[in-house]
């Protein structure tokens, strides 16, 4: 489903600020893989995402999607094979456009002007309906006065309209309540699991790495440095995972906000 073959990326060569930030990364996807991916900060969590989206150019190694070479394709046409939630709830929609609005661009079907006819309302609200926030009777309501779970509720729903190739949350509950952050990972789970969706998702909850999805990945200094799924993930409590870490890296993750998760 997806590779990354060698691929490297270094920001502002050549000056003193250079910075490594994906070092010869080889990743094997395979097609319905939900993979949790945990690292500190500055590992190359979202670089690895950018590189993914085609937001800049890697400076070595391919990258194929479905079998496509898209290392040098634009982003906006990535895009439309590609779903993506980030950590800020106001990223991945229009806040002063109406839900419908925003439904619409996302189905693609037309432009800013364009309108949803009364069969695409009827499937808009259905699909609202399922979310259980309420929305569906709300469609002509602005994005922008959505709740921070509304929205990213909305946006998962816009991301997987057109059922992408790949889905990609960054962090995407990190910015709510707890409360709020446990039903959008449910959500997420459930539309995951019931479209039998290709999805990555950064998180810097441990446990939940651990308990999401059908694999685990852990990133340092820009490199996968531990790949697990199976019957040794299931096997693997938070602990272990720090052990592995070290064992992996040479050093202790130092990362409070993921120790403290």
């Amino acid at each position: 489903m997806l590779k990354l073959i060698h691929v490297s990326k270094t920001f502002n060569p050549g000056t003193p600020d250079a910075r490594l930030a994906l070092d010869d990364v080889t990743l094997d996807v395979n097609r319905g893989d939900f993979i949790s991916i945990i690292g500190a900060n500055g590992a190359g969590k979202s670089t690895l995402f950018n590189a993914v989206c085609g937001s800049f150019f890697v400076d070595s190694g391919t990258i194929l999607l479905d079998g496509a070479n898209v290392t040098m394709l634009p982003e906006h046409k990535r895009a439309k094979v590609i779903g993506r939630l980030f950590q800020d709830p106001m990223r991945g929609s229009a806040p002063g456009m109406s839900i419908e609005e925003n439904l619409v661009l996302a189905a693609g079907q037309g432009g800013w002007m364009s309108h949803a006819g009364k069969k695409e309302k009827q499937a808009f609200r259905d699909r609202l309906a399922l979310l259980n926030m309420g929305l569906e009777d709300r469609m002509k309501q602005p994005v922008g006065l959505l709740s921070g779970g509304q929205r990213q509720a909305l946006t998962l729903m816009m991301a997987t309209l057109s059922m992408p190739k790949i889905l990609l949350l960054d962090e995407h509950t990190a910015a709510l309540d707890p409360g709020t952050a446990e039903k959008v990972l449910e959500l997420t789970t459930r539309i995951v699991s019931e479209n039998s969706l290709t999805c990555l998702m950064i998180t810097h909850n441990m446990q939940s790495a651990l308990d999401l999805g059908n694999r685990t990945i852990m990133m340092d200094a820009g490199r996968v440095v531990f790949d697990t799924t199976g019957p040794e993930r299931a096997a693997l409590t938070v602990d272990d995972l720090l052990d592995r870490f070290h064992a992996a890296s040479g050093k202790k993750l130092d990362n409070d906000r993921m120790l403290l998760a």
